[in-house]
């Protein structure tokens, strides 16, 4: 390489764009994440409410930005038969 007084080194993964990129990107970043975890919480608590144990590890484990709990969500969830649950104690009212 020949090397100036004039020349400036450079990187070579360099770019002027990088730091107006990053700023631009950041808030999309974040949401992405906050929605990644929310969504995430939503499933699990669905799939430990419901039993399904390897549905909660292989949503635990499986990143796939929401798309995994939302597959499950609409098709897998158990789904509400209307009745008490047990775990609610019997009153006068239920008898």
């Amino acid at each position: 390489m020949v090397y100036s007084a004039t020349m400036h080194y450079f990187p070579p993964f360099y770019s002027p764009f990088v730091p107006a990129l990053v700023t631009a990107l950041l808030p999309i970043l974040v949401v992405v994440a906050l929605w990644t975890v929310a969504i995430k919480g939503y499933a699990l608590w669905h799939a430990a409410r419901g039993g399904q144990k390897w549905w909660f590890i292989a949503l635990l484990v499986i990143n796939t930005l929401g798309i995994l709990e939302i597959v499950y969500l609409i098709w897998f969830r158990p789904v509400n038969s209307g009745t008490v649950s047990s775990a609610t104690p019997k009153g006068e009212w239920q008898k």
